[in-house]
């Protein structure tokens, strides 16, 4: 999760320096809430999984990597997101 906490940071700051548009802001918030949604429940499986058992079982092994799945997914979600919104005004204030 510190992962997300910076790359989160990271947005926020460069989509506030590169003054985005406030429908962009919505496009991004609503990416990165939908990381972190997703990294709690998966999260919130996982332990709870660990608590019920230590042994493993591949039914407790499918749910931990459909819970992973899940992040992996609003994750490439975000990246695009982030890749449509935040790259062209980027390039723009490198490139210019």
């Amino acid at each position: 999760m510190q992962f997300h906490l910076a790359a989160t940071v990271a947005v926020v700051v460069l989509a506030a320096w590169l003054k985005v548009a406030r429908i962009d802001w919505l496009w991004l918030l609503a990416a990165i809430t939908g990381v972190w949604v997703s990294e709690l429940i998966n999260t919130s499986i996982e332990r709870t999984i660990d608590r019920i058992s230590s042994e493993p079982h591949p039914l407790a092994k499918t749910a931990k990597d459909a819970a992973a799945g899940a992040v992996l997914v609003a994750a490439l979600f975000a990246a695009a997101v982030g890749a449509i919104v935040l790259g062209p005004p980027l390039w723009e204030a490198c490139f210019r």
